[in-house]
């Protein structure tokens, strides 16, 4: 259902759960999913309110997941 874009919450319902802590004890998320999130955001442009780009390391850690 996630990789249908179902969203966590709606699943959560479907299935009966109370918490979505439960919920997510069964959800995974596949590495095409993370590269579908990952392109969502816009990591590539720089700016002045956003410093981390600027940070080598947390750009390395972010284009490896």
């Amino acid at each position: 259902m996630l990789q249908a874009g179902v969203d966590l919450n709606t699943i959560r319902a479907w299935l009966g759960h109370v918490s979505l802590e439960t919920t997510n004890m069964y959800a995974e998320i596949d590495l095409e999913m993370k590269a579908k999130a990952m392109a969502l955001c816009d990591a590539a442009a720089s700016g002045p309110d956003r410093p981390w780009k600027e940070d080598k390391g947390v750009m390395a850690f972010l284009n490896a997941i």
